[in-house]
């Protein structure tokens, strides 16, 4: 822990590893974070990184959203695409119904990819690749006419 004098006493800052080990992420992964901006710089002391103990509630929304499946230039938007004065359930709220539409069309292309393994690659009796092509070929066709 570092001390720095602040207006009517000393105040602790923790150093980047005591950053790490209370929201167990690596220094390395802290650095990354401030690299895209999700994080903002910390202030330093003689080139040292000092933390206020409010980047550990900041990264505690940053992990919360990353396990939520946010990419970092969603999480950073989260921080900086609103403004200053929108409600926290909002920003939320705004982010998640994106994510949500876009989680149910990738579940829609997993299925589909699901579909194509389960009935036609699992149950392929060609001896060559070359008997598969036309075999393909045939059910894309049918599948369109179909349609």
């Amino acid at each position: 822990a570092l001390y720095v004098k602040g207006r009517d006493a000393m105040v602790k800052k923790l150093t980047i590893s005591e950053v790490g080990r209370a929201v167990g992420l690596r220094p390395s992964a802290i650095r990354y974070c401030e690299s895209t901006g999700v994080l903002p710089p910390p202030k330093r002391i003689n080139g040292r990184r000092c933390y206020d103990n409010d980047v550990l509630q900041r990264l505690a929304i940053i992990q919360l959203a990353q396990k939520a499946g946010f990419t970092i230039a969603e999480i950073n938007g989260l921080f900086s695409d609103f403004e200053a004065d929108t409600p926290a359930m909002e920003r939320w709220q705004a982010l998640a119904t994106q994510k949500l539409a876009e989680m149910e069309a990738l579940i829609m292309r997993t299925q589909k990819m699901k579909h194509i393994l389960e009935e036609s690659l699992l149950r392929c009796r060609c001896l060559t690749l070359d008997e598969c092509g036309p075999l393909i070929r045939e059910r894309r066709n049918g599948a369109q006419m179909s349609s």
